[in-house]
């Protein structure tokens, strides 16, 4: 081993010093090499994120187009309001956050639940609605106390309003916050800003793109701990496009309170556009409460009512028709060649073969023509005269007129009901034809099945004799609609048959419009729901009670509106035609209908809302806190679709003939010798489609 001498020494320090230098040299060359890079090449990014630290970027929530009806008044519009939000993911401690709000707001357990729901199902991105509407005094408490409620947002903003409540609900729909399946689907920041809420049903939904509008914003400049130093300026929002109706609104308000305690419909349309007028649902639900969400004591409260208020009876309600189609059955005979003085005698039923197929009216209505089939809907007239035409004839002439079809409506879907044949039966049962089936379909009742908007769009035909369409968007310069090619003297003899049923010896007189110079025609119907083995129709539990129906045109001469009143479980047409006679005076003398509709809310408990919010009380009175949670918007929406299942078409064919369920006034019915002697009503001339204003 070489001895260390101080040359060696000296050579390993220099050779140390230089392997030192040289990774110090390196390390200094990375550095400014990235230094380099991080001031040039990232510049951008990081001056952005310079930018971003010092600048907050706030969204402004856009408003949201008005629903306007054709008159331009608001059926839903925004309103100026405080508001106090949650955000989880900011939340520290949510039962002490709300039990420091609740006092603040007037929180109730309820409410308190709700809420506690909501947070549980958001994600954290997620805001969830405390409170809204608040008057300044609420706010500012608030406001003052944020530093000790972190998470909580309150803010100033805008909220949809419905000002008549649940007249629009079916109609207009319901907006409310974006879940987080609709975030997934646009990853839209709008989506998670406190107060945006997007359409969730009705014409909201179907509308969403043109009524959301563009958001704004706003630009401050803050301090690490967020306190604001100056403000950068402010991007207004871009307000949604309004849409505008052929509703007409106090109508809609006026039908929808008129049904008062009634589960029912009612569909008003103009007789020369096919605008719909008044498009009601009833019972429904209140769509300014459904914006921040459905609570579990409205929730309750909606889904144990037996009206099923969450179902779209418009479109998704079906139902046997009863007589409002013989009408459409005497016009199909016209246009098949039967002379409408050919008659035959009613003695109370029509033996065929070896069944008797009785008529409502058991007593008989003696000799009967076309016109008294009609206005005294003697169901033996047609038994006899179907048979001779053929339900093929009778088939294409429901579909002419507007059943069994799926109209272009903006909603997602409608229950198009059935309109039998031959054919039909054959394909669904593989059976043939028979008798009964045709005795059924001519009152009626058996497999055919019919929504109110059909029923409306068949009474607006018959009318005016075009080929009227229902149409809710309103367009002024729409083409006329063509004509259906009925003979006029044909539409002349239903309507004089159609108006003595209301102004004659028919079965709705009590249906008559107490305005001077105005007559109306109309066509009551009533069907059976249970079998007379159960009840008869008329009184015991109410699901067992018949459906009454009533079609109806005015003024009768010169046809401008027509409507469609169904009233579920009412009874018989008894509870149809003073909905409808109502309704139509509405449209001629508002204040008279008014009169009439103001003493019956003095006997119902108050309009729609004010009964409304009585139940809503009495439930929170009962469970409070302990009703079960509201299901989230998911399982609401498979609830909801459920409700608006259609009717199912019988799994089985029917082999026997249905009895007519007696549905005409009897006040209002002469004695059978009578009337079998009255002479039918003289056609009174209406003026060619052509020709009305």
């Amino acid at each position: 081993m070489l001895p260390m001498t101080s040359a060696i020494l000296t050579n390993k320090f220099e050779r140390r010093t230089f392997v030192l230098g040289m990774g110090q040299a390196t390390v200094g060359v990375m550095l400014a090499a990235r230094l380099g890079y991080l001031s040039v090449a990232e510049n951008e990014k990081y001056r952005a994120a310079s930018e971003s630290n010092r600048v907050n970027l706030t969204l402004i929530p856009p408003r949201r187009g008005w629903v306007l009806d054709r008159n331009g008044a608001a059926l839903a519009s925004n309103r100026a309001d405080f508001r106090v939000d949650l955000i989880p993911d900011r939340v520290v401690d949510a039962d002490a956050t709300l039990g420091t709000l609740a006092p603040l707001l007037g929180l109730t357990a309820d409410k308190i639940g709700d809420i506690k729901d909501k947070l549980d199902k958001a994600r954290g991105f997620q805001p969830v609605e405390v409170a809204s509407n608040l008057d300044w005094e609420k706010f500012a408490a608030v406001s003052v106390r944020l530093p000790e409620l972190p998470g909580v947002i309150p803010q100033r903003g805008y909220s949809r309003f419905y000002p008549t409540g649940p007249s629009v609900g079916h109609l207009v729909g319901y907006v409310g916050p974006a879940s987080a399946d609709d975030y997934e689907r646009e990853r839209n920041p709008l989506l998670i800003t406190p107060g945006f809420k997007i359409g969730k049903d009705g014409l909201e939904k179907h509308f969403e793109t043109r009524l959301r509008g563009v958001p704004g914003a706003r630009r401050v400049e803050a301090t690490a701990s967020g306190r604001v130093v100056r403000d950068l300026g402010t991007r207004e929002d871009v307000p949604g496009k309004p849409i505008q109706l052929t509703i007409n609104g106090p109508l809609q308000d006026y039908a929808a309170r008129r049904i008062g305690l009634e589960s029912g419909s009612v569909v008003v349309m103009d007789c020369q556009t096919g605008d719909v007028l008044a498009m009601v649902s009833m019972p429904s639900f209140d769509p300014n409460s459904f914006s921040d969400g459905i609570g579990r004591i409205e929730w309750k409260m909606l889904s144990e009512d037996d009206h099923v208020p969450l179902r779209n009876k418009v479109l998704r309600g079906l139902y046997p028709p009863g007589s409002t189609v013989k009408p459409m059955v005497a016009l199909s005979f016209l246009e098949a060649g039967l002379d409408p003085n050919a008659s035959v005698n009613c003695a109370g039923g029509l033996r065929v073969g070896n069944r008797v197929f009785h008529c409502w009216n058991h007593r008989g209505h003696g000799t009967t023509d076309m016109a008294k089939g009609i206005y005294q809907s003697c169901d033996v007239y047609f038994y006899h005269f179907a048979q001779q035409i053929g339900m093929d004839i009778i088939a294409t002439m429901a579909r002419r007129l507007g059943l069994g079809q799926e109209f272009a409506m903006p909603y997602p879907g409608q229950s198009y009901g059935t309109v039998p044949d031959p054919a039909w039966k054959k394909r669904k049962y593989k059976s043939d034809w028979a008798l009964y089936d045709t005795v059924n379909a001519t009152i009626g009742q058996g497999y055919m099945l019919v929504n109110p908007l059909q029923q409306a769009v068949m009474a607006s035909r018959i009318a005016s004799g075009l080929e009227l369409s229902p149409r809710l968007l309103l367009d002024r310069h729409a083409p006329q609609p063509r004509s259906m090619g009925f003979r006029q003297e044909h539409l002349d003899y239903i309507h004089a048959a159609m108006n003595e049923v209301v102004n004659g010896r028919g079965t709705a007189g009590k249906a008559r419009i107490p305005v001077e110079g105005v007559q109306m025609a109309g066509k009551t119907g009533t069907a059976q729901v249970v079998g007379l083995n159960i009840g008869n129709g008329k009184g015991g539990l109410w699901k067992h009670r018949d459906h009454g129906h009533f079609i109806c045109f005015a003024p009768f001469d010169k046809p401008r509106y027509a409507c469609a009143v169904v009233v579920e479980h009412g009874g018989g047409s008894g509870a149809a035609y003073p909905i409808a006679r109502d309704v139509m005076t509405f449209l001629f003398d508002p204040g008279k209908a008014m009169q009439v509709l103001e003493d019956f809310e003095k006997q119902w408990g108050g309009d729609v809302r004010q009964r409304m919010t009585t139940k809503y009380n009495a439930y929170a009175a009962q469970y409070g806190a302990s009703a079960p949670k509201a299901p989230d918007e998911a399982q609401a929406a498979e609830e909801v679709a459920a409700d608006n299942k259609p009717a199912p078409e019988p799994s089985a064919a029917q082999t026997d003939a249905a009895s007519p369920a007696p549905e005409p006034d009897p006040a209002t019915i002469s004695p059978p010798d009578a009337a079998a002697s009255a002479a039918p009503p003289a056609p009174a001339p209406s003026p060619s489609p052509t020709t009305r204003p």
